[in-house]
């Protein structure tokens, strides 16, 4: 069976409260940045090229400590792709989000907004991480 890795990350910013970016797809859904490895490329390197290509982010600071791992199928010309996509949490001072041609809008959330918008199951869990690792290392002073 075929099968395909992608990188991707949970994306926020702080201003009075943490806000999670949420990227809309040409294909209806509602998801996180993400994207292909490309030969050579560490899964670092994805992550921040994918950030760069597809909302104009240019200053994502990975936060150590977070790394999640979905795995799921899907069918691509009638044949079934094994597909892994790591999440890295990552954070942004720049608000401004410039769209690639590959979605149709974007939205800065609260933590309960973007888990309601979040179109699939697996997105809303890795969500619900997130927000609890930034939370623990608050609560630690642990997070800048």
């Amino acid at each position: 069976m075929p099968s395909e890795k992608s990188v991707g990350a949970i994306i926020f910013l702080k201003d009075k409260e943490v806000k999670y970016l949420l990227l809309h797809y040409e294909s209806g859904h509602w998801d996180y940045v993400k994207g292909h490895v490309e030969k050579g490329e560490s899964e670092e390197e994805t992550l921040l090229r994918e950030a760069k290509e597809e909302a104009g982010l240019m200053d994502l600071k990975i936060i150590d400590g977070f790394k999640e791992k979905i795995k799921y199928f899907f069918k691509a010309d009638g044949k079934l792709i094994s597909k892994e996509v790591v999440f890295y949490l990552a954070e942004t001072k720049t608000e401004e989000i410039v769209l690639s041609h590959e979605h149709k809008d974007f939205r800065w959330l609260s933590f309960e907004k973007a888990r309601d918008l979040v179109t699939f199951k697996n997105a809303k869990e890795l969500l619900k991480k997130a927000d609890a690792f930034l939370k623990k290392k608050k609560s630690l002073r642990d997070f800048g």
